[in-house]
């Protein structure tokens, strides 16, 4: 386009007027050069005796990329992907919340689906329009959030490519309202996030410091998906969304359809009773391993129930719906990094202790009490060039449980004391496969140390009672052997009595006799010593017992009660076993 425009004096000969770039043509012509990065404005000015007479040429600059703009790829919809009640929280998250709440944060354990929703919110959006620009960056370290807010900083506000943090602030002061400036309404999903740090670049350099969530904006909004739950990452602007598991009816769903889609059926109780003893995850992996493998659901659930056939033994070959991960080696990662939290090195053998103990719910004291801090500092994991010889106390405890919380590998309620801590059945599991004979006979019988002396002597709670006696059933359950190594655990007698006392009879009659089978002795319980570290049994001779780690025998009753009191040494009996 040309224009021309007759100006008074306006320039001379090779002169420019005011902020233009001079070239000068010799003579009575000069160029001037201006412009605002939108369009470069070209003077030629030719001059006369007064007047000059200027012509002046619009040329266009490098132009910005048409909205709408994507950059990274969204992830495609899992096979036989499942609408979710928390789809349309995270819907009416973002929608309602004005600009008040600018940032949903989706947070959850591994395999909960927080990556298939956020990609299924995002797709919705951008399909129907209502985005100009949408960004997807997988946020599992700093710098893979640098380098992705660096190539929108290229392709949108034309950055230096060879400059990363530059690219990366020019793109996030891009994203910052400015007066007059033509709205633009932008989605930035940030997936997968790790460490609430990686969010903050150059973080011990007050010099060089600088976020990386985005600026507030009316028309933009950020979603975020962690097993995170650091506070750091919730506050004004940003609401925490949980992500919880399939419901049944949601699991029967998911597993049926994917099923059917490749000429598979099971028996509805069959999937039922599949999802359940997964604990409802991960359901895509283990459709996958009976279409691979044509194993019948009740096959699977065999397998599963076999302590000696670990998780990775159980998942396909080929991992579907684009996962980069088995599920057990993010868990193994999120492990790693809880152990770096502090108090450094105990995450990993307080989950040891959590592993063996009730999924739906752990008293707080039993993995604060003395026996599992002894086993949590005799454990430690080694975090850095020496290892810590430092004893760990309650306080440290509960701030490993934080530490586990934080990333999702437990659930921490300190308000329901007993039942603090719940532990996903598969994160039970998938830590029980990584131990060795000897580690996992070890936890067993501290953790039982644990529950014998979280244990009243009078049961007045029967909240804590019930907690107790569920705890002591898992961890048989997991352990029954190392419980009767060398000898029956005391923990094993003071469950019947609990049974017993709680009007449990039968219950009480049956667990007793099977302890007699499997002792080859019948002890009655009379009581506890040492706190509940030891228990006395009286069996059908009238001979008097003490149970510890270990059996011995004060005699037959009277002489035995008056040994007692003596504080005669008792004669330590074989194990069964030995004889």
């Amino acid at each position: 386009m040309s224009t021309f425009r007759r100006s008074k004096n306006e320039g001379g000969p090779g002169k420019t007027v005011p902020g233009e770039r001079g070239l000068s043509a010799g003579g009575d012509i000069g160029l001037g050069v201006s412009g605002d990065g939108n369009e470069i404005t070209v003077r030629d000015l030719v001059t006369g005796h007064n007047n000059s007479i200027t012509h002046q040429y619009h040329l266009p600059a490098k132009s910005s990329p048409a909205w709408p703009h994507q950059v990274g790829v969204i992830p495609l919809p899992a096979r036989s992907f499942q609408h979710r009640g928390e789809g349309d929280r995270l819907r009416e998250a973002v929608e309602g919340g004005g600009t008040a709440v600018l940032s949903q944060v989706l947070t959850g354990m591994g395999g909960v689906g927080k990556t298939q929703l956020a990609a299924d919110y995002a797709r919705a959006a951008w399909d129907d329009g209502g985005l100009d620009v949408l960004v997807w960056v997988t946020a599992s370290a700093r710098s893979a959030v640098v380098s992705g807010f660096a190539q929108v900083g290229v392709e949108l506000c034309r950055a230096d490519t060879d400059n990363p943090e530059q690219a990366a602030k020019q793109f996030l002061a891009w994203l910052a309202p400015k007066p007059g400036q033509r709205p633009c309404r932008w989605l930035i999903v940030l997936d997968d996030l790790a460490d609430p740090g990686d969010l903050i670049v150059h973080p011990d350099d007050p010099a060089h410091r600088y976020s990386l969530w985005p600026p507030a904006s009316p028309h933009g909004r950020v979603l975020l998906t962690t097993r995170r739950r650091d506070a750091a990452l919730f506050g004004e602007g940003r609401r925490r969304i949980e992500v919880g598991l399939f419901t049944p009816d949601e699991s029967l769903a998911y597993l049926t359809a994917s099923l059917n889609a490749q000429g598979r059926t099971e028996p509805a109780d069959q999937l039922t009773a599949l999802a359940h003893d997964l604990g409802h995850l991960p359901l895509a992996l283990a459709t996958a391993y009976l279409i691979d493998s044509g194993e019948s659901a009740a096959a699977y659930r065999h397998l599963l129930a076999d302590r000696a056939t670990t998780l990775d033994h159980l998942t396909p070959d080929a991992l579907p719906d684009e996962q980069a991960t088995a599920l057990a080696a993010a868990w193994s990662l999120s492990i790693d990094r809880a152990d770096t939290l502090r108090p450094a090195g105990l995450a990993r053998p307080m989950l040891h202790l959590g592993a063996l103990l009730d999924a739906n719910g752990i008293p707080q004291d039993v993995l604060t009490g003395q026996s599992a801090r002894t086993h949590l500092a005799a454990h430690r994991t080694t975090t850095g060039p020496t290892p810590q010889q430092t004893p760990v106390s309650p306080a440290d405890a509960v701030r490993t449980l934080r530490a586990l919380d934080r990333l999702s590998l437990i659930d921490h309620q300190p308000g329901t004391p007993h039942q603090a801590v719940r532990v996903h059945q598969l994160i039970q599991r998938t830590t029980r496969d990584t131990l060795t004979p000897y580690q996992y006979d070890q936890a067993a019988r501290t953790a039982a140390d644990a529950l014998g002396a979280a244990w009243p002597a009078v049961e007045r709670d029967t909240d804590l009672a019930q907690a107790l006696r569920a705890n002591t059933d898992a961890l048989t359950r997991y352990a029954e052997d190392a419980l009767y190594q060398p000898d029956a655990h005391p923990v094993l007698y003071r469950l019947g009595r609990s049974l017993g006392e709680s009007g449990q009879v039968t219950t009480a009659i049956d667990h007793f006799q099977h302890l007699t089978d499997t002792t080859g002795r019948h002890l009655y319980p009379l009581g506890e010593l040492d706190h509940g570290h030891a228990f006395l049994g009286l069996d059908e001779q009238g001979e008097l017992y003490v149970v510890a780690h270990w059996l011995a025998r004060f005699g037959r009753m009277p002489e035995a009660m008056e040994n007692l009191v003596l504080r005669v040494t008792p004669i330590r009996m074989p194990h069964p076993a030995d004889s």
